[in-house]
């Protein structure tokens, strides 16, 4: 069957882009054009041969056009030849320097055929030559993608993988839920080609890009969809994650103090934003950005992916296409007042952190973290303890999408907490509660050890404070028959009520919840009531080592990574961080550790207790 209309075309020649796009078989199909042969040169064959071998979702789409195109060459008649001679492996891996497009070109001109590309250099070089073209601009098609019938207002997120339903997170960062969407479990078949369609789309859309491609996994960023899609052999099976900010943000709608407003606008130049995956850390880091582009600032973000959704006035890098000297040199060079560092990772991410704000450039980093304080942890040990403070001097604690809790560092000379002798006197990090400034943690070095001692407060509460409690209890008995009140600063209370009853007082997209924060005039945190009930914590098994150097206390190697505190009958001695393969070294050069050994050796009562 023949269209009425299609432009005749005794030769063509399409090249690798074309074909990767489907626009061969797209062209021919809609009728817009009928070759009487198709010719494809082995070095295209070649190339989506070992893009595929290497299990890239391209090679995969370029062959599933060619097995297309030849089926349609049985219902519009026309040939297919495949002519050229087979690349080197040389001439595959610098394909991107030209070499296949080159080969292509030196094809179309011997066999006197109409080169067709998507590929704007490839079609002013061939111009050049005097070789004839048909040049498609690719950015101009709109597709729909099968991945949107899955996200509806309020998705968070969707998870596709292969043999179970599709299911999906709905509602906002820390009050959602995960439900199923309904229908057959998806086959391995139609996971990939769900694949394939993203991998397409975000090769030609404008917001579109392949942030990471390697064998077993690739990212993409696609409108404000993140998409990472895992395969085997990295994961066990063909799986697609999608996510999708719901909410987005200004500074004034986080209910901040006028404290920290004044502090984030004109003092805090080292910021880390922290929390848990999905409570809104990069909500608030967008929330940022605009903050200080707003203040006709210059502002820049590194990430990886390059998932913020910001305004065009701000420049987004992808640390995952260059390297952090290639972005400490841009950023140098470029001069901006402020840069969002979202999302670091590893202990390279920390370092250019580092390096950037010793040479003066403002920054807010984006980490994850339990607890605040875990935050500033991340950065012992990868630099050194005395050049913290004028690395970090803001952390804000992220927690169900609002502010939870504002710390200030400081760099002091003095005696730790808990030490009575002048002579131990020695710089020491110091931790505050930004709004309340009291004293919440120190950081020093004991011996060869960094060491992060929690402080104990025990000031009395004043008579205004104890009015505020009243009034927030007396308004939470209209919906609880008990709970508790801790006023973390003046504009700011944690209430503990009964587990059964947090729906009940959140109430429906938290309306009721809104309701009583403005009445109160204070923003307010929900909390379990056992959570201040049970002061108990997790007693920690574990055998004692020693040698002529250190007190080896070896305990679960589950609990890698976290803090225990150490008690010897019942006093606190210090807090100690667990290595990797469950192990607490102290050396014995540290009176705390002669004082173990001691109390061990004489059958004192020591204790580890999770921090």
């Amino acid at each position: 069957m023949v269209h009425k209309g299609s432009e005749r075309i005794e030769r063509l020649v399409p090249d690798t882009s074309v074909i990767i796009e489907g626009l061969v078989s797209r062209k021919i199909g809609e009728g817009e054009f009928l070759p009487e042969t198709v010719i494809i040169h082995e070095a295209v064959v070649s190339e989506l041969e070992h893009q595929a071998n290497m299990n890239k979702a391209i090679g995969f789409l370029g062959l599933d056009e060619l097995i297309r195109v030849r089926e349609l060459s049985k219902k519009f008649g026309f040939n297919i030849e495949f002519s050229g001679i087979k690349p080197r492996i040389s001439e595959i891996r610098f394909a991107g320097l030209g070499e296949i497009d080159s080969m292509i070109r030196d094809l179309a001109y011997e066999k006197d055929a109409l080169l067709f590309t998507a590929d704007r250099i490839q079609n002013r070089v061939a111009q050049a030559k005097g070789i004839r073209t048909i040049f498609f601009q690719v950015d101009k098609i709109e597709k729909k993608l099968r991945l949107d019938s899955y996200f509806d207002s309020s998705t968070m997120s969707v998870h596709l993988r292969e043999n179970i339903p599709p299911v999906a997170k709905k509602g906002t960062p820390g009050n959602w839920d995960f439900v199923e969407l309904g229908g057959a479990s998806l086959t391995r078949d139609e996971i990939q080609e769900i694949s394939r369609e993203i991998i397409e789309v975000a090769g030609y859309s404008r917001e579109g890009f392949i942030e990471i491609e390697r064998p077993g996994s690739t990212i993409v960023q696609l409108g404000s969809f993140r998409i990472v899609i895992t395969k085997p052999p990295f994961s066990d099976g063909w799986e697609i994650t999608a996510v999708r900010p719901v909410r987005k943000l200004g500074l004034d709608e986080y209910k901040l103090s006028d404290k920290l407003i004044s502090r984030i606008s004109g003092h805090a130049e080292g910021i880390l934003i922290a929390g848990s995956p999905g409570q809104g850390k990069s909500t608030f880091a967008q929330a940022l950005a605009e903050h200080y582009a707003s203040q006709k600032k210059i502002v820049k973000t590194i990430e990886a992916p390059r998932d913020l959704i910001l305004p065009e006035s701000i420049t987004q890098y992808a640390i995952s296409h260059g390297d952090a000297q290639e972005i400490h040199d841009i950023l140098l060079l470029s001069r901006p007042d402020y840069t969002v560092f979202d999302e670091m990772r590893n202990t390279s991410d920390f370092k250019l952190f580092a390096d950037l704000r010793l040479a003066g450039i403002g920054l807010a980093g984006v980490v994850h973290a339990t607890n605040p304080i875990d935050a500033i942890q991340r950065f012992v040990g990868r630099i050194e303890l005395g050049v913290i403070p004028q690395i970090i001097d803001t952390v804000i604690f992220i927690k169900d999408g609002f502010v939870g809790k504002v710390l200030s560092l400081s760099m002091t000379v003095k005696v730790p907490e808990g030490m009575t002798e002048a002579d131990l006197a020695r710089p020491v990090v110091v931790v505050t509660d930004f709004e309340t400034n009291k004293l919440e943690y120190e950081l020093y070095s004991y011996g060869e050890e960094t060491v992060v001692i929690p402080v104990r407060g025990g000031a009395e509460k004043s008579p205004g404070k104890l009015l505020a409690e009243k009034s927030v209890v007396s308004e939470f008995r209209n919906y609880v028959s008990t709970c508790k009140v801790d006023f973390v600063s003046d504009r700011k209370a944690i209430v503990f009520v009964p587990e059964d009853d947090i729906a009940k007082v959140i109430g429906r997209q938290g309306k009721t919840i809104e309701q009583i924060e403005k009445k109160l005039g204070i923003s307010i945190d929900i909390q379990p009531l056992g959570k201040v009930a049970s002061g108990e914590k997790q007693v920690v098994a574990f055998d004692a080592q020693f040698s002529k150097k250190h007190v080896v206390l070896s305990v679960d190697e589950a609990l890698a990574n976290k803090n225990v505190n150490v008690f010897i009958e019942d006093d606190y001695v210090m807090t100690a961080n667990v290595g990797k393969k469950g192990i607490v070294k102290i050396s014995m050069k540290n009176k705390i550790g002669k004082m173990i050994a001691e109390s061990v050796n004489m059958g004192n009562k020591v204790r580890l207790v999770l921090a």
